[in-house]
């Protein structure tokens, strides 16, 4: 490995749509025992396709890894409070999981998939509502989670007389998802930090000249370890097809058949490009410090497939010693 690598710290991601509610505690476990600092879960509705096939409710699974672990830091990557569950009902939540984790929670935040929001039966807005109403549900989430009564009736959302009575002392960080400038901004302007799905340094300054310097900025990378090269894209192909599909296609499927049908055109030759294939240490090494190089400070790492066990275990020798974790 490389002696100049960034000063990135690699977390674990825990994938929701591809492990029940039993095996996301068990890996949780798992990584914290190998030596991970931290840890983001997914929190879907629906998984991406139904051969991943699970979706459990994380704030019951952030329940159950709480005191299961004693150090790993959890976030939810990401929550979206704006359709599906009211941002009242998302600080509720919250407040919960920071005091069941004693410091150890930070609130990941976007404006979410159709694919899990539609199922209210209300209307899907284009992308600039769905910021509009994520910065409205942010002023509430921040409100409540500070101890405030609230009283609100704004654009999107209406409370009346809320006060959370079970709270942290701190209120956990509040992160945003960005995708794009637009969305980077309101990270900067509203959040405590930002995720992104791709190491791009024109999302960090974007981010930084709306109020997010020194703030941390965190990303995700998909990869799949296996004995082989090609058993890895053999993997990935089966397990996360979605992953090569074009962004925009991300927000606006409602069904997991949908993300199927569309995904019978990905060739593995396709998802080797979006997801890191096989056994070779310095691939992943450097997938993840192209994300240091971008201006990130912290980097979770998607297994795909069912194999954490072997994943966690390649990573621990082979990997992490180049990194902070």
């Amino acid at each position: 490995m490389p002696d100049d690598a960034p000063p990135l710290e690699v977390g674990y991601w825990l994938s929701s749509e591809e492990h029940g509610a039993r095996a996301l505690v068990e890996n949780a476990v798992r990584a914290e025992a190998a030596g991970f600092g931290a840890a983001m879960i997914s929190d879907h509705l629906h998984p991406w396709t139904p051969r991943q096939g699970h979706a459990p409710f994380v704030w019951g699974v952030l329940g159950a890894i709480a005191p299961a672990t004693s150090e790993l830091r959890l976030a939810t990557g990401v929550t979206a409070p704006i359709i599906r569950t009211h941002p009242a009902v998302v600080a509720h939540a919250a407040a919960t999981a920071a005091v069941l984790l004693e410091g150890r929670f930070e609130l990941g935040l976007g404006t979410g998939e159709r694919l899990s929001e539609h199922v209210v039966g209300e209307r899907w807005p284009r992308p600039g509502v769905r910021r509009r109403m994520l910065a409205e549900a942010i002023g509430i989430i921040r409100q409540l989670l500070g101890g405030e009564k609230v009283d609100h009736e704004g654009d999107f959302f209406r409370v009346e007389h809320m006060q959370l009575f079970t709270r942290p002392t701190t209120p956990p960080p509040i992160l945003v998802a960005a995708s794009g400038r637009r969305s980077a901004q309101l990270a900067g302007e509203s959040a405590d930090g930002m995720i992104s799905y791709a190491p791009s340094p024109n999302l960090v300054e974007a981010f930084e000249a709306a109020g997010g310097s020194g703030k941390p900025r965190i990303g995700q990378i998909h990869v799949c370890w296996a004995s082989t090269e090609e058993e890895a894209r053999r993997t990935a192909l089966d397990w996360w097809p979605n992953g090569a599909l074009p962004q925009k296609l991300n927000s606006e499927l409602a069904q997991p058949g949908d993300f199927a049908a569309v995904a019978e055109m990905v060739t593995e030759d396709a998802i080797a490009e979006a997801v890191v294939c096989g056994p070779d240490p310095e691939r992943h090494h450097r997938a993840v410090a192209r994300f240091g190089a971008a201006g990130y400070d912290r980097v979770y790492v998607h297994q795909v497939g069912p194999d954490q066990a072997g994943f966690v275990d390649f990573w621990s020798r082979e990997v992490a010693p180049s990194f902070a974790t």
